[in-house]
């Protein structure tokens, strides 16, 4: 077989469980409907509204609304073709899988590496946040606050370019992290119960913070709707569609739904219904807090702010005690993002480690509770690093262009899928009006948002899909499954 062939094999489409090279592979089918949906909304709901709302509205000011609207059309075009994808392939992995059955091995690798960096970065930025609120929270109920040195980054982010903050170390996000692995090794029917008590928390809290900050709407905010050009923001739709891509990110719910396939009771069913109703949910909850939100403070005053939804409480209502209770919320909220963030991550791993990708140690999994326990204990400490040492902003952005590059290969995928299975396809849902309007729209549309990323993201990207490329080459193409599946054939 040619390189350019081993490029290009595919695994097979049927829907069935592998169990890679011993009986400890093995995940157990656990999670239900219900649970499942909650860790699409636990995974999204959270992150584009507690955290970056700070960094976007910067960027489009109260036309932030049609950024959050113009990502979840994006997200509503590509979660149709993850709804197709995952009832024919319901299997760990998520669109990696899905390259792989369709487009190929190289291109599933480079997925991966597109996840890899997409759950790790998300789940490291997320844990930042975290400290914000738990600061907020502490001051408010306990008039104590953590030492500054202790709650933020040596790597910042600074005017002139990166700062370096000697002996300072975030100390929060590493503590949120510890317990997410904990929780973690357990196993995925206690992470998923435990996640979906979470985010009905966090749906309540939400809705709480919407009533009371339409009590201080102020329809003065919303003028003028668009920014004009300036150093932090490019101005008109521009701005809108720098911050649409700066908070796509957030919909990374839907890809977490599709990782936990091997482990979902009739996932052929419940998969495809849980993407399209945790999008649904997000879609309605991003929409009202982000109306709530810019009604109830001027543009200009989130920037650089803290615990942002907390302190807009604290100044509509003049009292702590509504801003106490949102960031007890957020503190809630985003341990259950973060722990379903790393959980996808952890998943990832697994699939490409079963196809012989990367080391076998990443898919072994405890006999009891069916946990990937090493790969869960790498994951964390890499995760608890960057969010130990690294200010957020180097991470939301590149979060973004992981999604939106792995939403491109799964739009693609549809068509590839349904010219392989030709006339002998299931039955099951499909994609509407036929297998190229919806994903041409979602690959289109996705290109959009990727064009408004900053140039250091694209060049960090090529620089991490080069490495990808040589470990690919070096590791991933001799010791595939199917590489060594065709050797013995031989």
């Amino acid at each position: 077989m040619t390189l350019g062939q081993k490029l290009i094999r595919t695994k097979p489409t049927t829907p069935a469980v592998e169990h890679g090279d011993g009986a400890t592979t093995h995940l157990g089918r656990s999670i239900g409907l219900f649970p499942l949906t909650m860790i699409g909304v636990g995974a999204t709901i959270g992150t584009g509204i507690f955290f970056t709302m700070v960094e976007a509205v910067p960027k489009a000011g109260p036309s932030v609304i049609l950024s959050f609207l113009l990502a979840a059309i994006t997200a509503g075009l590509t979660a149709l073709c993850y709804a197709e994808l995952s009832f024919r392939i319901p299997a760990a992995g998520s669109s990696y899988s899905f390259a792989y059955a369709t487009v190929g091995e190289f291109a599933a690798f480079i997925m991966a590496f597109c996840l890899l960096l997409e759950y790790g970065l998300a789940a490291s930025a997320v844990a930042i946040g975290w400290s914000g609120y738990l600061n907020n929270f502490l001051g408010n109920a306990f008039h104590w606050q953590i030492p500054e040195a202790l709650r933020s980054p040596m790597f910042v982010a600074g005017a002139n370019g990166l700062e370096v903050h000697a002996g300072h170390f975030n100390l929060p996000p590493i503590l949120l992290v510890i317990l997410c692995c904990f929780l973690l090794l357990r196993g995925a029917r206690e992470s998923a119960t435990a996640n979906a008590v979470m985010v009905l928390i966090k749906l309540a809290i939400l809705l709480f913070f919407v009533v009371i900050a339409f009590s201080g709407f102020n329809s003065a905010n919303f003028h003028p709707f668009f920014f004009e050009a300036s150093g932090k923001s490019p101005g008109g739709m521009a701005g809108v569609t720098a911050a649409a891509a700066t908070v796509f990110f957030s919909f990374i719910g839907l890809d977490t739904v599709a990782t936990a396939g091997e482990e979902v009771r009739n996932p052929t069913r419940n998969v495809p219904i849980a993407i399209l109703a945790a999008l649904g949910v997000v879609t309605v909850f991003y929409m009202l807090v982000a109306v709530a939100a810019m009604g109830a403070q001027p543009a200009h005053m989130f920037e650089g702010q803290e615990a942002g939804l907390a302190v807009i409480l604290q100044n509509v209502t003049g009292k702590a005690w509504p801003a106490m209770v949102l960031s007890a919320g957020a503190v809630i909220s985003v341990f259950s993002v973060t722990l379903v963030t790393i959980y996808g991550q952890t998943r990832i791993l697994y699939a490409i480690s079963r196809d012989g990708l990367i080391p076998k140690t990443f898919q072994q999994v405890h006999p009891k509770t069916l946990a990937p326990v090493n790969n869960t204990l790498i994951v964390c400490l890499v995760v608890a690093v960057v969010a130990g040492l690294v200010d957020s902003t180097y991470l939301w952005d590149m979060v973004s262009i992981g999604t939106l590059t792995a939403f491109i290969v799964v739009s693609v995928a549809v068509p590839v899928l349904r010219a392989k299975e030709g006339a002998g396809a299931t039955n099951g849902f499909r994609v509407p009006f036929g297998p190229y309007l919806v994903p041409g729209l979602s690959i289109a549309a996705c290109l959009y948002l990727v064009w408004g990323l900053s140039t250091i993201t694209y060049v960090t990207f090529a620089v991490w899909m080069s490495i990808a490329v040589l470990t690919y080459l070096g590791y991933g193409v001799h010791n595939s499954r199917l590489n060594r599946a065709a050797a013995t054939a031989v």
